[in-house]
């Protein structure tokens, strides 16, 4: 069962990080959101943080899946879980990148 675990979790983490991020978008972009008369620039540190730490997440989980306590005892596992742990990082990075690129309220 922990094998799974090791398996699915960076996906999950990354599905759960981008979720969270562009709901986090919809909602500072929303009409509610901008009568509260929020400068523009909270709206962005709120974007950039959010997404520094979803990098952040993975960073850890990608470490912790490297090491002894987290690491899989097969050879299968371990490879395949840390491969999925860099492909969920990079994931991250290409995802996050329109927040710090782009006006976040086009």
């Amino acid at each position: 069962m922990r094998d799974i675990l090791r398996l699915s979790l960076p996906l999950t983490l990354w599905l759960a990080t981008f979720s969270g991020l562009y709901a986090l978008h919809g909602l500072l972009c929303s009409s509610r959101f901008a009568q509260a008369a929020t400068p523009d620039e909270a709206g962005r540190f709120l974007l950039t943080a959010a997404a520094l730490l979803a990098v952040a997440l993975q960073v850890a989980l990608l470490l912790a899946l490297r090491s002894g306590r987290w690491g899989a005892p097969s050879g299968f596992v371990r490879r395949t879980s840390l491969t999925l742990g860099l492909i969920a990082l990079v994931a991250t990075i290409w995802t996050s990148l329109p927040i710090a690129a782009v006006s976040h309220c086009l």
